[in-house]
């Protein structure tokens, strides 16, 4: 449902409401609340995820005259409790505050941040581990996710009542309603967003993979180049303009792109698994076993704990004939994720190709009971 503009008595009063939740597909939610964020506080032009900047600012509330108001002081210390990490604390003294001065646009806006920075904290308490980003949200993380979003978007309209929100403030709504699936919205907001701040490379970040979500694929791209001329060899930006450019089924830039993701990260202590993964199943759908198997070795390294990884790089071996390395990986991602049926599958065939009648025959009555009542096909997985 698209975010509404509706008539006040003497001003324009804006609405985020959340429409119906969509299934949320995609399990990125460390990228969305953990990686991207921490790109905004690497931003051209000092944009910072930091609150302090937007909900303290010097603009005055819309419709609003008069002399300036006492200083807050709950607001303060909520503001000091959440720079701290102490969001509970900070979303109770926050709604102490609304109590006691409810016209106050400041803490309406902080306590519908902090409402969508305890989902990111939620997030990785459940996994801090680089994995994170490949794994389906547990059930808590779901309802968390789903109750505080919504309830951010009230508070964003509560505040905008008084105050127009900044440009950091419909970032945050944006990234509400991406976390909702509902990326119309967070499209129509996070471009404004961009338009009151434009040196916000982070935002372009964010925009490239709303696009993407909507497979608005030249437009994805156009927005990762964008985040690129801000902050150069970035590289989750670089790697996401790579499937953009597989999305648009370029494959000699989308490789390019996987490749300078990998070059950027050389020297790096921790690297970000995912070029490698991208760049070894993209050799696997050009029948490029061989160049698929060395760049997935080095994801399987780099992420041990990602199944994907490991299921790749035996599909790969597979490919190749080389079942003894097939089954060893394929194992490895059934021990990793062993709901996904279409795991059970593939090492069912390895099995059946070794000779191993019986292991095969588990694997795939496995895979018939994680899909139903329906017998396992390759197809449908």
């Amino acid at each position: 449902m698209a975010a509404k503009v509706m008539q006040g008595s003497s001003r324009k009063s804006v609405i985020f409401r959340a429409g119906p939740v969509r299934r949320f597909c995609i399990a990125t939610i460390a990228v969305l609340l953990g990686a991207s964020l921490a790109l905004s506080q690497q931003s051209a032009g000092g944009t910072s995820t930091q609150p302090h900047s937007p909900h303290t600012s010097n603009a005055q509330p819309v419709g609003k005259a008069g002399s300036a108001p006492a200083p807050d002081v709950l607001l303060g210390k909520a503001q000091s409790l959440l720079e701290k990490g102490q969001l509970s604390d900070a979303e109770a003294t926050l709604r102490e505050d609304l109590k006691a001065t409810p016209q106050s646009a400041n803490a309406h806006f902080l306590l519908g941040y902090v409402l969508f920075r305890e989902i990111q904290a939620q997030a990785q308490r459940d996994d801090p581990q680089p994995g994170a980003v490949y794994m389906k949200p547990g059930k808590s993380l779901v309802e968390l996710r789903e109750k505080n979003a919504k309830e951010s978007l009230s508070e964003y309209t509560a505040g905008a009542r008084y105050q127009r929100p900044s440009a950091f403030d419909l970032k945050i709504v944006s990234l509400d309603y991406v976390l909702l699936a509902d990326f119309i919205d967070a499209d129509k907001w996070l471009s404004l967003s961009l338009k009151m701040n434009p040196g916000d490379s982070n935002g372009w970040y964010e925009l490239g993979r709303t696009k993407y979500s909507e497979n608005r694929f030249a437009e994805a791209i156009a927005a990762f180049k964008q985040c690129l001329l801000l902050a150069p060899k970035n590289v989750k930006a670089e790697e996401n303009l790579g499937l953009s450019y597989a999305g648009l089924g370029d494959d000699p830039q989308a490789i390019t792109a996987y490749q300078s993701a990998i070059a950027w990260q050389a020297d790096a202590v921790r690297k970000d698994p995912e070029p490698y993964l991208d760049l070894g199943t993209l050799f696997l759908d050009q029948n490029r076993p061989k160049d698929a198997v060395s760049v997935l070795l080095e994801a399987t390294e780099i992420a041990p704990s990602v199944s994907q990884a490991h299921e790749s790089l035996g599909k790969a071996y597979l490919q190749i004939n080389n079942l003894p390395k097939a089954q060893i990986e394929l194992e490895q991602a059934v021990k990793l994720s062993p709901d996904v049926a279409r795991l059970h599958y593939v090492l069912g065939q390895v099995y059946r190709k070794e000779g191993l009648t019986d292991k095969a025959k588990v694997e795939f009555d496995r895979c018939a009971v994680l899909q139903g009542t329906r017998g396992p096909n390759p197809n449908t997985m």
